[in-house]
C-alpha cells in the first residue's frame, strides 16, 4: 500500500486501539493489524505502528497491555525496546505485563538488553514469574548470539511466531524423550521450553501421527509448579488449536485456584477452538468470573470463536479498515 495510505490506516488503528470506549474485541483486532504492520512495513510505517501499539500502555486493562508487549516482541524491530524496558522496570505495573515485556525483550534477541533482564532476574523480592521470564529471556538472547545456534539443525516450524525458546534440534525429537525433558523440574526452564516448542511442532499439522501423543504430553505440563510454565502450555495449545487439548484447557480455565495468567491463556486458547462442539458453552460460563483478566479473555475468546465459525478472511481485519491484511 502507498505510504500515505499506510500511515492513515495506522492512525485509524491507533485510535481504535487506544480508545477505552472501543469494545475490547475490536481493540484486539486493531492490535493484531498493527502487529502485522510493525513487522512487515519498513521505515516510518513500522515506527508509526510500534508507536501506536505502545501508546495503549496507558490502558487500565492488564490483558490488553500484556498483549501489547507480546506484539512489540514479535515486531523484530529494536525501536520497540525502550517501551518494553519501561514496562519491565515499572514496579507498579501488573506482573503479567512486566513478564510479557521481559519475554518480548528476549524475543528481540538483542544482547544490549541482558543488563535489565539480569537486574530483574536477580532483584530481591521480585515476583517469581518475572524472575523466571528474565532467566529464559537471558538464555534465549545468549543462544541467539551463540555458535551453538549456527550448528543446530532445527525443524522448519509451521508457526511464524518468535518463541521464548527455539525447539529442540531435529536429532532430539521423539515424543517420549521430549516429554521427559518437559517434565524434568531439575532442568533449566529454557531447556524445558525447547522441549515444549518441539512437541508443539510435532503436533502440527493435526493429522501427524505424533500430533495427539504430543498434545497429551504437553497437557501433563499443567501439573508443573510454575505458573509461567503452565501459562506457556496454554499459549502453545492456542497456537495448535488441536481438539485433543480441549479437556485440559477446560480444566485449567475452570480451576478457580489456578493463577489468572494461566486461566486467561486457557480461555484464549479455547477461543481458537471455537468451531469445536461445546467450546462456546464452556467459555460463556466464565463471562462473569471474579478475575477481570479472565472475564476480558473470555470476551476476546468468544470473538475469536465467532471468527472461527465465520467466513472472514482474517481475524486481524477490523471494521472500516479494508486495506490491512495480517
Amino acid at each position: 500500500m502507498a505510504s500515505t495510505d499506510s500511515l492513515a490506516t495506522i492512525a485509524t488503528l491507533r485510535e481504535s486501539l487506544c480508545s477505552e470506549s472501543t469494545p475490547l474485541p475490536v481493540r484486539f483486532r486493531a492490535l493484531f493489524s498493527l502487529k502485522h504492520l510493525s513487522r512487515h512495513e519498513t521505515g516510518d510505517q513500522a515506527l508509526a505502528a510500534i508507536d501506536a501499539i505502545a501508546a495503549a500502555f496507558s490502558s487500565p486493562s492488564a490483558l490488553l497491555k500484556h498483549e501489547l508487549a507480546y506484539c512489540l516482541g514479535q515486531s523484530a524491530n529494536l525501536a520497540a525496546v525502550p517501551y518494553l524496558r519501561k514496562v519491565l522496570a515499572d514496579l507498579q505495573e501488573d506482573p503479567m505485563c512486566r513478564h510479557e515485556a521481559a519475554e518480548a525483550l528476549g524475543a528481540l534477541g538483542d544482547a544490549g538488553n541482558l543488563d535489565i533482564l539480569r537486574k530483574f532476574r536477580d532483584r530481591e523480592g521480585e515476583d517469581i514469574v518475572i524472575k523466571e521470564t528474565c532467566e529464559i529471556a537471558i538464555d534465549r538472547i545468549e543462544w541467539e548470539n551463540s555458535e551453538q545456534r549456527k550448528a543446530e539443525k532445527l525443524r522448519q516450524s509451521d508457526f511464524a511466531s518468535v518463541d521464548p525458546a527455539p525447539p529442540m534440534p531435529n536429532s532430539e525429537q521423539t515424543v517420549p524423550d521430549l516429554e521427559e525433558t518437559l517434565m524434568d523440574a531439575n532442568l533449566p526452564l529454557f531447556l524445558r521450553y525447547r522441549a515444549m516448542f518441539a512437541l508443539r511442532d510435532l503436533a502440527s499439522p493435526p493429522d501427524l501421527p505424533t500430533a495427539v501423543p504430543a498434545v497429551h504430553a504437553l497437557a501433563k505440563g499443567f501439573a508443573d509448579s510454575s505458573a509461567l510454565f503452565r501459562h506457556e502450555i496454554a499459549f502453545v495449545f492456542g497456537q495448535l488449536s488441536h481438539p485433543a487439548s480441549i479437556p485440559a484447557l477446560a480444566a485449567a480455565l475452570s480451576n478457580v485456584e489456578e493463577a489468572s495468567m494461566v486461566r486467561h491463556e486457557a480461555a484464549e486458547a479455547l477461543g481458537s477452538l471455537g468451531e469445536e462442539e461445546g467450546v462456546e458453552e464452556i467459555l460463556k460460563r466464565f463471562l462473569h468470573d471474579e478475575e477481570k483478566v479472565v472475564r476480558e479473555s473470555v470476551i476476546v475468546a468468544l470473538d475469536m470463536a465467532d471468527y472461527e465459525q465465520s467466513d472472514q478472511a482474517e481475524y486481524a481485519l477490523i471494521p472500516n479498515v479494508p486495506k490491512v491484511v495480517a
